[in-house]
């Protein structure tokens, strides 16, 4: 594995380990809001969080990449919501399983006949589900569909974005659609129910999840092919049902624990050669000097 690949391996597993520490730690705050209000809240203050930080000139977009930005936004809200109404009704393992299927699919279609690993990769997410048992919130697996879908379309705007807008610009500009995308869906079934209590910890909260993970996960699409992000997402719900053992006391059957050793081995395998060929680390010009803001957040290595 080269310098690149491994490089962005390491932030979408940091990544993917704030996002489930994330939803795990927001289990009281749904008890609290609801599942739409605890999402509504992150993201709201995920939008206003970058804004602030990263403050976005209008001269770092064209016209097609802020229209990009904004469908970004719009997907990353109903990515969010949806998701947040499956872990409402079903264990976190499950949910990120088959949300997991989003990027699957995209590993498979972008995979260029490299078909072996997103193959093991849903074996594991079978098996972590178990849909023979007849068992699982059948409207809980719609909504984790639905964020599935939008899982898929994220990846690729976001790496989209990454190529064609310079540091973070893209990700505050579509955080902050997200936000607003969640207030007016969902935003007035929550606010009457704020306390000050409430909205500090959806402030830590938004940092933990969403900011930091798709700050790097944006970081790490510049170095990754799409189809080895989306088979390295397998490990995922793996991370899920780590984090479900550990904070919530969801213990996973011997099924799940053979579905997490496939897709551990998948996402290894998907690792293996996955660098972009000639990927940018960012749309700057070489002539153009970095912003504080970009400084802080793209000082991965290359």
């Amino acid at each position: 594995m080269d310098t690149k690949a491994r490089a962005g391996v390491g932030l979408a597993v940091l990544a993917m380990l704030c996002v489930q520490l994330g939803l795990a730690v927001s289990v009281g705050l749904i008890d609290q809001l609801g599942a739409d209000g605890a999402a509504w809240l992150r993201l709201a203050w995920a939008g206003i969080i970058l804004l602030i930080i990263v403050r976005p000139r209008p001269s770092a977009f064209t016209r097609k990449a802020f229209l990009a930005c904004v469908v970004l936004g719009v997907v990353t809200a109903g990515m969010t919501l949806l998701f947040m109404a499956a872990v409402e009704r079903l264990p976190l393992g499950t949910a990120s399983a088959l949300e997991f299927l989003g990027p699957l699919t995209v590993a498979l279609l972008r995979g260029r006949g490299r078909v072996l690993w997103p193959v093991l990769a849903g074996v594991g997410v079978v098996l972590l589900t178990e849909p023979w048992a007849g068992t699982v919130d059948l409207v809980g697996v719609a909504y984790a569909l639905g964020a599935a879908l939008c899982w898929a379309m994220y990846i690729l705007l976001t790496q989209r974005v990454g190529d064609e807008v310079a540091g973070i610009n893209g990700l505050a500009v579509s955080m902050a659609v997200a936000g607003l995308a969640a207030t007016i869906a969902v935003g007035h079934s929550a606010i009457g129910r704020l306390t000050p209590h409430l909205i500090l910890v959806g402030l830590g909260l938004a940092i933990l999840l969403p900011v930091v993970p798709f700050v790097l996960e944006m970081v790490s699409l510049r170095r990754l092919s799409t189809a080895a992000f989306g088979t390295l997402m397998s490990l995922e719900p793996a991370f899920a049902q780590l984090i479900g053992l550990v904070v919530l006391q969801q213990v996973p059957s011997v099924l799940a624990v053979a579905g997490i050793a496939c897709v551990v081995v998948a996402g290894i395998g998907a690792a293996r050669g996955g660098a972009r060929g000639g990927a940018r680390d960012g749309a700057r010009k070489p002539t153009e000097p970095p912003s504080d803001s970009e400084r802080t957040y793209l000082s991965a290595p290359s």
